[in-house]
Order: C-alpha cells, then sequence, then structure tokens
C-alpha cells in the first residue's frame, strides 16, 4: 500500500511540549476536513508562547490582547493552505479555568482552528453555539 503524503505539519516554538500521537491526530484531522466538504493542500499548526501570539495579534490583526489561537487562511486555490498559531500557554491556563485536562482542551483548540478554515465562524452567540458543537462533535470522534 503506498501512503500519501500528510497534509498536516506540526511545529513546535514553545519548548517543553510535545503532541501525542501526531499521527492519528494528522489523520483525523485530514478527515475533518473531507466531513466538512472542503479540500485541503496543507495545514501547519505551530505550537508558542504567549507572548509569540500577542506578537502576531498586535501585528496582524492589531489587537493587543492574548488568545488561545489564531487562524490565518492562506488559500489562492479553493484547496485549503492554512497556518494556524496555538498558544500553549493560554491552553494550559483555560484547561485550568474550564475544569477540562489540557488534552481536551488542546485538541479542542487544534479542531476549532480546522473549522475555521473549514468557513465556520464564532463572532456571535449562534456562530459560537454551531462551532462549539461542531467541536464536541469531533472531540467525541477523535476519543477525547
Amino acid at each position: 500500500m503506498i501512503r500519501s503524503e500528510s497534509k498536516v505539519y506540526f511545529f513546535f516554538e514553545k519548548r517543553g511540549f510535545s503532541l501525542a500521537n501526531r499521527g492519528k491526530l494528522k489523520t483525523f484531522i485530514e478527515s475533518l476536513f473531507r466531513k466538512e466538504k472542503t479540500a485541503l493542500q496543507s495545514i501547519n499548526y505551530i505550537f508558542c508562547s504567549d507572548k509569540r501570539l500577542l506578537e502576531i495579534n498586535k501585528t496582524y490583526l492589531k489587537h493587543d490582547f492574548y488568545t488561545d489561537i489564531i487562524s490565518f487562511d492562506l488559500s489562492t486555490s479553493p484547496k485549503k493552505v492554512a497556518e494556524i498559531y496555538i498558544s500553549i500557554d493560554r491552553v494550559r491556563e483555560n484547561a485550568q479555568i474550564n475544569g477540562v485536562s489540557l488534552k481536551n482542551e488542546l485538541h479542542r483548540v487544534i479542531f476549532h482552528g480546522a473549522l475555521h478554515i473549514c468557513g465556520y465562524k464564532d463572532k456571535n452567540r449562534k456562530e459560537r453555539d454551531v462551532m462549539r458543537a461542531k467541536e464536541n462533535t469531533y472531540l467525541s470522534a477523535f476519543g477525547v
């Protein structure tokens, strides 16, 4: 059997952080795009610090506040090309605040970013409710 090259890549700027079951997660993210009927060329997840994500937020979005994730759709064709930056500091803090495991919160944010690239928004309550339901569906399907 010939294995095709992955379309999902993980990069770690944050020292002391690693991601378990990367192969399984990559395959699952690719299946998420198929289920959402969105063609995927490639997606890069960059795990970084609060400081790094704040710099990105200020520079590209003109926002001066911390966030857990910033998604960039870099596509120039129907096939999606994206970069998703995730603050491990923020994810850890949010897991504590929400009383969930780091694994749960991390995967929620990973799927959240993919859903943004698939076209889901979260600017108002209705959009946030749809996004949260989708996140929960994928968390459950992934077994988190």
